[in-house]
C-alpha cells in the first residue's frame, strides 16, 4: 500500500457506491480506479469490495478498513496542505446527522450558508428521529437533543430547549383553558403513539416531578400531523417548542402551563472521540454553535 491514489480510489468507491461514480468523482478513468482497487486488495491480502455490475459494497473487512483508513488519510492530506503553507480550505464530503423536523427550518439554512462560504465542500445531511450510530452511518458529526448517554463520542453543548403544552384558541374557547396539569385528564390530548411519554406527560411542580395521565380520541404516528390537529382545534399537544415555533409566532396556537414545565432539554453536537475533528468538522461545529438559534418570544429555547 504505497500509493495514496489507491486508498483514495477505495474510499471513493465505498462512498459513491460503484466504480463508475467513484471514477467521475476523482476525475479518473474507470480502468484506473479498478486497477487501484485491485492493487490495494493485493497489498492488503483480502477482498475489500464486493463488485456487481452496477454496485460495489464493502466487505466486512473492507468496512473495518474504511473506518480506520479514512480519518488517517484525511489527516495526512491536511498535514500536507499546512506543510506547503497553503490555505486549509475544507474540501471533500462532510456528513451531518440531525433530527428530522430540525432540518427544513433550522439546519438547511445554516448548511446553505456554510456551503456558500466553502465552495469546495460537499455536504450530505442525514435526518432521522432515531439516535444513529455515527460510525455505522458514516457520519462526521450529529446534532442530538436530550441527555447524552455514556458513549465514545465527544460533544459540545449548543444550549437547551423547552418542551411545552399548546393548543388552539378555538379549542380553549370551547373547552376551557387548563390551569394545572392535572386538568389535562379532562381534555382531549393529541400525541403520537410512538412518543416516549405517550399517555403520561411529565411536568414539574414545586421542584418535584409530576406525571399526569392523558388521553384522547385521535391517535397519530406523525409529528407534523399531530401539530396540524392541534392547530385546527382537535385537542391539546405537548412537543419541543422549536417544532411549533411558526404556529406560536402566527398566534395559531398558544403555549399554556408554562409554570409547570420540566427543566429545559440540552442540545449537543457530537462527533467521534477516536480522533481530533478535521478542519471541515471543526469549522462546521463553530459555525453551527454561532448560528443555531431556536427562540420564542418569552425565552430562548436554544442559547448558543
Amino acid at each position: 500500500m504505497d500509493r495514496f491514489g489507491d486508498v483514495e480510489a477505495f474510499l471513493a468507491i465505498v462512498e459513491r457506491g460503484n466504480l463508475s461514480a467513484a471514477a467521475r468523482h476523482l476525475g479518473r478513468s474507470l480502468q484506473a480506479v479498478s486497477r487501484s482497487l485491485a492493487a490495494l486488495e493485493g497489498s492488503v491480502g483480502v477482498e475489500l469490495v464486493h463488485r456487481t455490475t452496477h454496485k460495489a459494497q464493502p466487505t466486512e473487512a473492507g468496512y473495518d478498513f474504511y473506518q480506520r483508513v479514512k480519518p488517517a488519510l484525511l489527516e495526512i492530506v491536511e498535514a500536507r496542505i499546512q506543510a506547503g503553507n497553503r490555505s486549509a480550505e475544507p474540501t471533500g464530503l462532510l456528513r451531518i446527522g440531525g433530527p428530522e423536523l430540525l432540518g427544513p427550518s433550522y439546519l438547511i439554512p445554516i448548511v446553505a450558508r456554510f456551503m456558500e462560504m466553502h465552495p469546495k465542500l460537499e455536504v450530505e445531511l442525514s435526518l432521522s428521529n432515531r439516535f444513529v450510530d455515527l460510525a455505522q452511518e458514516g457520519l462526521d458529526l450529529a446534532i442530538r437533543i436530550g441527555e447524552l448517554a455514556d458513549s465514545d463520542l465527544k460533544a459540545r453543548r449548543l444550549g437547551v430547549m423547552r418542551r411545552v403544552v399548546f393548543g388552539a384558541p378555538s379549542y380553549f374557547g370551547k373547552h376551557g383553558r387548563p390551569r394545572h396539569p392535572r386538568e389535562l385528564a379532562e381534555h382531549q390530548c393529541i400525541f403520537r403513539n410512538t412518543d416516549r411519554d405517550a399517555g403520561a406527560w411529565q411536568f414539574q411542580e414545586g421542584g418535584k416531578p409530576l406525571s399526569v395521565k392523558v388521553g384522547g380520541r385521535l391517535h397519530l404516528d406523525n409529528a407534523a400531523a399531530s401539530h396540524a390537529a392541534v392547530a385546527i382545534g382537535l385537542g391539546i399537544g405537548r412537543v419541543p417548542l422549536w417544532q411549533i415555533q411558526d404556529l406560536v409566532d402566527s398566534n395559531t396556537v398558544e403555549v399554556i402551563l408554562e409554570g409547570f414545565e420540566q427543566p429545559a432539554i440540552p442540545v449537543h453536537i457530537v462527533w467521534p472521540a477516536a480522533r481530533l475533528p478535521l478542519a471541515k468538522t471543526r469549522l462546521f461545529i463553530d459555525f453551527l454553535a454561532a448560528n443555531l438559534h431556536i427562540q420564542s418570544r418569552e425565552r430562548d429555547c436554544v442559547v448558543a
